[in-house]
C-alpha cells in the first residue's frame, strides 16, 4: 500500500496508529556509465514495496528522491544534491507531518551512503524533541553481516559496484548498460587516505568497485535478504515501547531549545 495512491478520505480510514510507515530515501546522482541516476531511489522504493507486500501493517510513503550527494562533486553530470542540514530538516518535517495524519512510527529505508549523517541527525532530533514519535532507519548495505560482506567484497568506499549493479540487474535488467558495465571497473582508492575527497579525484568514471562481476542472481539474494530484514524490523516495531517508563517532567523542560526553524 502506497500513501500516494490513497485519497485523503482513505488515509483517514487506515488506522495509521497501527501501522509502520516505510520511507524510501534515495538520491539522484551519477552512477557511472552503466546505471541510471535514480538508482538509489529505485532500490529504496523496491525494498519498501517488497516489505509492504509481505507485511500488511505498513504503508509505503513517497520517496525522498534527492539526498546528500555532495561527495560526487560537480564533474560527473547528473547529480542533484541537498546539503546535510537541509536533508536532516526535510526528514524531520516528513515525520512531523506524517504524525499529523496519525502515522507515528517511521522506518527510513536508505539506499545512499551520503544520507547516513542526516538520517542520524534527524532521528536523534526526533527522539529528543518528539518522544511521541518513533523513528529509525535501515541502510540496505549493512542490514546484516552477510549483506555487508557481499557489498564490500570489491572495496569499502563503493559506488555502482558489483552488489549495487547486481540488484539493478535483478530488478530492472533493461536499464543497465551492459557493455559499459563490463568496462566500468575502477578501484577503491580511499584505503590509505587521511582526508575525504569528492568523486572526481577518487574515480576515473564515477564508479568505485567492480560492476563487471555483477549478476542478477546475486542481486536477487541481496534484495531478498534486505526485504526480510526490513519486514522483521517492522514486525518488531509495531507495538514496541521503551524498556522503561518515561519519567514525568515539566512540559517546559525543552522549551528553551529552539531546535532551528
Amino acid at each position: 500500500m502506497r500513501w500516494g495512491d490513497r485519497t485523503s478520505t482513505q488515509i483517514a480510514q487506515l488506522e495509521l496508529e497501527r501501522r509502520v510507515g516505510l520511507v524510501p530515501v534515495g538520491a539522484t546522482e551519477q552512477h557511472g556509465p552503466h546505471l541510471p541516476t535514480d538508482t538509489d531511489t529505485r532500490i529504496a522504493q523496491a525494498i519498501c514495496d517488497g516489505a509492504a507486500a509481505r507485511c500488511d501493517a505498513t504503508i509505503v510513503m513517497p520517496a525522498v528522491a534527492i539526498g546528500c550527494s555532495l561527495g560526487h562533486g560537480t564533474v560527473f553530470p547528473g547529480t542533484l544534491s541537498l546539503f546535510p542540514e537541509e536533508l536532516t530538516m526535510l526528514l524531520v518535517r516528513y515525520a512531523e507531518w506524517s504524525a499529523l495524519s496519525g502515522l507515528k512510527r517511521l522506518i527510513f529505508v536508505n539506499a545512499h551512503m551520503g544520507n547516513t549523517a542526516s538520517l542520524a541527525a534527524a532521528t536523534d532530533r526526533l527522539r529528543f524533541l518528539r518522544p511521541d514519535l518513533k523513528s529509525t532507519w535501515v541502510d540496505w548495505w549493512s542490514a546484516n553481516p552477510e549483506i555487508t560482506a557481499e557489498v564490500s567484497a570489491d572495496g569499502q568506499d563503493i559506488h555502482a559496484n558489483r552488489a549495487e549493479t547486481s540488484i539493478v540487474l535483478h530488478l530492472w535488467p533493461d536499464v543497465v548498460h551492459v557493455d559499459a558495465m563490463i568496462a566500468a571497473d575502477d578501484e577503491d582508492r580511499t584505503g590509505e587516505l587521511a582526508f575525504r575527497y569528492t568523486a572526481e579525484v577518487l574515480s576515473r568514471n564515477g564508479v568505485t568497485g567492480m560492476p563487471s562481476l555483477a549478476t542478477a542472481s546475486l542481486g536477487e539474494s541481496l534484495y531478498a535478504a534486505v526485504v526480510h530484514h526490513v519486514v522483521a524490523k517492522v514486525r518488531a516495531g509495531l507495538s514496541e515501547e521503551p524498556p522503561l517508563a518515561r519519567p514525568s517532567e515539566p512540559v517546559s523542560t525543552t522549551q528553551w531549545i529552539s531546535g532551528g526553524t
